[in-house]
C-alpha cells in the first residue's frame, strides 16, 4: 500500500518537466538586397526552446547571394563574422567547432526555407546577441538583435 501511495504522488512529477516546456516558432525572411525582414528578434521568457525558420525571398542561388542566420553574443559578433570569411560555403561560412557559435542555420539560396531549433538555456534573459548573416560581406548589412525574456 506504501509503494502505491509514493508511485501515485510521483506520477505527476514524471510529467512536469516536459509540461513546462515551451518551444517559441520564429520566422525570419532575407533577400536578394542583403537584408533581413526585421532588426529585432524578441523571445518570451518562458521560451526553453526556438524553432527558427530561416526564408529566402530571393531568386539568387546560394553561391551568389546565399544566406545564413548565426546567433552569437554581441561582443564575439564581429570576430565570428570574419572568422566566417575564412570558412567555406559547405561549412555555413561559420568556423567549425567555434564555441562563441550559439546556433547557426545552413546556407540557402532564393526560393529556400531551412528551420533549426535550439535550447535556451545557454541564453541569460536580457542578455546581449546579436544575429546576422556570415556570407562574406553580408554580416555589415545583415544582423540585428535577439532579445530573450
Amino acid at each position: 500500500m506504501k509503494r502505491r501511495c509514493t508511485l501515485v504522488l510521483l506520477l505527476p512529477c514524471l510529467f512536469a518537466a516536459p509540461a513546462m516546456a515551451r518551444t517559441c516558432a520564429v520566422l525570419i525572411q532575407g533577400n536578394d538586397q542583403m537584408k533581413f525582414d526585421s532588426p529585432e528578434i524578441a523571445l518570451a521568457a518562458d521560451c526553453t526552446e526556438v524553432q527558427l525558420t530561416l526564408k529566402h525571398t530571393g531568386k539568387l542561388a546560394a553561391n551568389v547571394m546565399g544566406h545564413n542566420w548565426v546567433l552569437t553574443r554581441t561582443a564575439d559578433f564581429q570576430a565570428v563574422a570574419n572568422d566566417g570569411m575564412r570558412a567555406t560555403l559547405a561549412d555555413a561560412y561559420v568556423k567549425k567547432g567555434d564555441t562563441r557559435v550559439l546556433a547557426h542555420t545552413v546556407v540557402i539560396g532564393g526560393g529556400e526555407s531551412t528551420t533549426i531549433r535550439f535550447p535556451t538555456r545557454g541564453l541569460a534573459k536580457g542578455g546581449d546577441y546579436t544575429f546576422f548573416c556570415s556570407f562574406p560581406g553580408h554580416w555589415a548589412m545583415m544582423k540585428g538583435k535577439l532579445v530573450f525574456g
